[in-house]
């Protein structure tokens, strides 16, 4: 069996995670789902894209090869919500943004394939975070964690209206030091002026976010859900967008340069 993820280990004291890449669903899975489902709409498309120049400032690289719909790496193993009261998505999700069905009638995975889907798929590529976390902790004292997502932006089953551009996530301020989660909004407001931020809003960070970053043992962890209007088109065939792309990649590469620069005091 393949990976089921790859990962550039890089230099820099920063990870960039990006969960939600992976396009791919095994064969053993793609007969029980809708055709619906086979499309993988709910990508975070292009994000790899996007941040390549993350590679040049040497930042280390985690991405998954298999689908948000064959079982989300951004959800906790026991399937617990994030957001109480509110609709969202779960760890091997039945239903699309929209709620439309992902599996055939009666097809559904029990909990023996769930069980499956987690051993074989969501714990290594949680073993390679941690294992490369450790590794740059040891080697800078100080991590920096970036979860890189990326949403429609009207997408009324989960959120109201027109979500912002830069929506930051810090868990309410437990997964990074609040001075530098401040200071990279800012930094929005200088580099992208016009363009919608908000820290802590709609997404405050899902399980990769909350579970591993921890200030008070130096790993600082930031999650970035952009707006899919501000680099592509936001409906199938989900086209890049090269002209609107360009001051975005921008503004990210000032972000994870002042995200890695930053000394906690």
């Amino acid at each position: 069996m393949q990976p089921s993820f790859t990962l550039q280990r890089g230099t820099a004291p920063l990870l960039v995670s990006m969960p939600h890449t992976g396009t791919e669903l095994p064969e053993s899975v793609r007969g029980t789902m809708t055709d619906v489902a086979l499309q993988v709409d709910d990508t975070d498309w292009h994000i790899e894209r996007l941040y390549e120049f993350a590679r040049h400032l040497g930042a280390s690289i985690l991405q998954p090869r298999y689908s948000r719909y064959l079982v989300d790496l951004n959800r906790p193993p026991d399937n617990t919500s994030l957001y109480p009261g509110q609709n969202t998505t779960g760890l091997c999700p039945d239903t699309t943004f929209d709620g439309v069905p992902l599996y055939r009638e009666g097809l559904h995975p029990d909990a023996a394939e769930v069980a499956r889907r987690l051993e074989l798929y969501w714990r290594p590529y949680h073993a390679a975070l941690q294992e490369e976390l450790a590794r740059l902790q040891q080697t800078h004292g100080v991590v920096r964690l970036w979860d890189a997502h990326s949403i429609r932006s009207h997408v009324p089953r989960l959120f109201d209206g027109e979500l912002p551009v830069f929506n930051f996530g810090t868990a309410s301020g437990a997964a990074c030091d609040s001075a530098i989660a401040e200071a990279l909004l800012a930094q929005v407001g200088r580099s992208a002026p016009g363009q919608p931020a908000v820290l802590n809003g709609r997404f405050k960070g899902g399980y990769i976010t909350r579970a591993y970053g921890a200030p008070q043992r130096g790993v600082h962890a930031i999650q970035l859900e952009l707006a899919q209007r501000s680099y592509m088109m936001e409906t199938a065939p989900y086209t890049y967008d090269e002209q609107l792309a360009r001051p975005l990649q921008a503004t990210l590469e000032n972000l994870l340069t002042q995200f890695i620069a930053w000394q906690p005091h």
